[in-house]
């Protein structure tokens, strides 16, 4: 009999799972069926089921002792294939052009605006700069695209960061033209720092902030390496005691080995709790962990992972206290997208 209970109990809680990640359950169907389950497993054992755990009680389990937390996978410990065809809003003008033809387009800078280099068509969609089209680097770059962009800021917003009650810093690492950045103090934060290694984005970024009329005091530029600045942030310049609220990473897919910047960033001194970090990665790359470990006890929770053609966004939140109360854990959105 006791075996019979116990296995109803497995079944009960594997349909759970399933019917939550595959079909979306809402969540008081879910409670019922996960109390359900408990009640079933607790006439077998005297242990409580971690499944009747409260959300408080789950996040102090989680900061505790971590038993959540997953090691970083070995695909992320290597360097993706994920090549992306060059286009022509992408390629600087010195590039070598091709002969032209269906089979062998030819690659050349396109749409380029009286004063701008904005062949990507770059521009700010909403807040005190909205319109304002950007400069871009004579560098082979792919920014955020702006459907992307208008649902990482639509999230942001629902997270509450940019409300007047909420005092937003956002570091923008791999910034390129500056596109993400730009975007987020249009709409309310307060500063930004924005890290790139190549001087022509450093310098575009420059040109960027004075032609959005951002103050000088509201845009820091860094030129040096990400994971230096994620490791060792008041040695590149970041101010000692300086945090931020939001940071994002969209790397050139690649030239970086992803769990290294996973590491560098949940352990990064200038992150504490609450703090929203994005980044973007390749559908080829697989998932990301929905929760990793910082070495000081704590976590980085995933609260959002989207696909967008073959472009992957997740979201994390460093050590949540509940303060973002839209941005519950999601785990079930980190299973396989393929």
């Amino acid at each position: 009999a006791t075996m019979k209970i116990t296995f109803t109990s497995f079944v009960l809680f594997l349909w759970v799972k399933l019917t939550d990640a595959f079909i979306g359950v809402g969540p008081t169907a879910r409670n019922r069926v996960l109390d359900t389950t408990t009640a079933i497993f607790s006439e077998t054992t005297d242990k409580p089921s971690s499944s009747a755990l409260s959300s408080n009680e789950e996040g102090t389990k989680l900061r505790s002792n971590r038993p959540f937390a997953q090691p970083i996978p070995a695909n992320l410990r290597r360097n993706v294939q994920a090549s992306r065809p060059q286009l022509g809003h992408v390629v600087p003008r010195h590039a070598r052009k091709a002969k032209g033809g269906s089979r062998d387009p030819q690659l050349r800078a396109q749409g380029k605006a009286p004063g701008l280099s904005n062949p990507s068509m770059l521009k700010i969609s909403a807040g005190s700069a909205k319109g304002r089209r950007l400069d871009s680097p004579q560098v082979y770059l792919r920014p955020m695209m702006g459907k992307v962009r208008e649902a990482v800021f639509s999230t942001f917003t629902s997270f509450g960061l940019y409300d007047s009650t909420y005092t937003a810093r956002h570091l923008d690492i791999f910034a390129g033209s500056g596109s993400v950045g730009l975007e987020s103090l249009s709409r309310g934060a307060v500063h930004c720092t924005f890290v790139d290694l190549a001087q022509d984005c450093c310098a575009t970024v420059r040109r960027n902030l004075e032609w959005c009329n951002f103050k000088e005091t509201q845009g820091q530029v860094i030129c040096q390496d990400a994971l230096q600045v994620l490791r060792e942030p008041y040695k590149a310049g970041i101010p000692i005691g300086q945090t931020f609220q939001i940071v994002t990473m969209c790397p050139p897919y690649e030239e970086v080995v992803y769990a290294d910047l996973l590491e560098g960033v949940s352990n990064c001194p200038c992150v504490t709790d609450d703090t929203v970090v994005l980044i973007e990665y390749p559908i080829e790359l697989g998932n990301l962990p929905s929760v990793v470990a910082r070495h000081d006890g704590g976590a980085m929770v995933g609260v959002r992972n989207r696909r967008y053609g073959r472009t992957m966004i997740a979201m994390y939140v460093v050590n949540p206290t509940g303060r973002l109360e839209s941005a519950e854990s999601r785990p079930e959105e980190f299973i396989s997208q393929r």
